[in-house]
């Protein structure tokens, strides 16, 4: 039974207790090598040592949704916000060439909705499925006057691992290396603060349909962040990678540069990867300048693998076409110290 005490301040016990016996199934769906079942435990366990690593490097990574939340909330759409926290976090671990283990959220509401829960974990556990990780924690908070009607917040927590010998920390990049784009499935998980302008300022309906987006401009927006783990890892165990970078918030000018050493820079040829439809509608009702899109949103290009030479990078993108990843050799590393982007 519930406290009536508590009741009466709005934490509804008896929907929270509904909304983790929701979870369980979900959170079985993602279980794997290593993972101890312990769901309603005060901690999330999982056993490294079965996994058979000589000298385990352990790689963490934790981050949220941001403001893409706000459009889930108007399209009552719930179900891939859990993809993208996923996301966010195991493809910045995959960038130091670590294997995403586990995963835990926190989903934080005004008042709890067992359905709405259920819906939000359900797609933390497709993306803990499609990482190759396991979801074996979390937490949910309820809190009143925190947040409004129908609102919520996530966040999410992964660790993964490496071997020490193959960790990727970028001191094998070096100029002349070739920079191969895997494609993005669209905006992301960054730059909503602006997307969101953009469509208050131009009156957009979320619920219309868009010729120039070929779909329903909410559904567009909300397409889930691209998982690139699995593809990835196949990559790093048949490819000597130099250099791994996660395009997120600040696009090319932010993210790539963060595999380079002094002096080094990029040469980015633009139109040797197709950009999306859905950052042509942005640029183009935002009024934002061409190479300004390019210091916001990934624009196309979700991840970029920098290798030795053309042979390296064609086995790279033959694996991740295998895996049905388009990828595409964007261009090379340069020693000019700055990110050039040109056609």
């Amino acid at each position: 039974m519930g406290s009536k005490a508590y009741g009466s301040s709005g934490v509804d016990l008896e929907a929270g207790y509904e909304a983790v016996r929701r979870y369980k199934k979900h959170v079985a769906s993602t279980n794997r090598v290593g993972c101890v079942s312990n769901i309603g435990s005060f901690g999330g366990m999982f056993d490294l040592s079965i996994l058979n690593y000589k000298e385990p490097m352990l790689v963490s990574g934790t981050d949220g949704v941001g403001t893409k939340l706000k459009l889930a909330f108007e399209m009552d759409k719930h179900d891939t916000v859990g993809i993208d926290a996923v996301a966010m976090c195991v493809n910045d671990v995959l960038a130091q060439g670590a294997e995403p283990l586990f995963f835990l959220d926190y989903v934080a509401v005004g008042h709890a909705d067992p359905v709405k829960l259920e819906q939000i974990v359900k797609g933390v556990a497709e993306g803990c499925i499609q990482a190759g990780c396991a979801l074996i924690g979390g937490e949910t908070a309820e809190m009143p006057g925190m947040y409004t009607d129908g609102e919520y917040d996530i966040a999410g927590y992964t660790t993964g691992v490496v071997e020490k010998s193959k960790l990727i920390d970028g001191t094998k990049v070096k100029v002349g290396d070739l920079l191969v784009g895997i494609a993005s499935s669209g905006v992301h998980s960054n730059g909503f603060s602006l997307v969101r302008k953009i469509i208050k300022d131009n009156n957009i309906d979320l619920h219309s349909y868009s010729d120039e987006l070929n779909g329903v401009v909410g559904e567009v927006l909300l397409t889930p962040t691209r998982i690139y783990c699995k593809q990835v890892l196949d990559v790093l165990k048949n490819v000597d990678v130099h250099g791994v970078a996660h395009v997120t918030g600040g696009g090319f000018d932010e993210n790539i540069p963060r595999i380079l050493k002094d002096g080094m820079g990029l040469d980015i040829v633009e139109g040797s990867w197709p950009i999306l439809p859905v950052f042509k509608f942005l640029e183009k009702y935002g009024k934002v300048d061409h190479r300004e899109m390019f210091n916001i949103y990934n624009m196309g290009i979700g991840m970029v693998i920098a290798v030795d030479n053309n042979d390296d990078a064609s086995k790279v993108i033959d694996i991740l076409a295998k895996h049905g990843d388009k990828a595409y050799v964007i261009g090379k590393i340069t020693d000019s110290g700055k990110v050039e982007i040109h056609k």
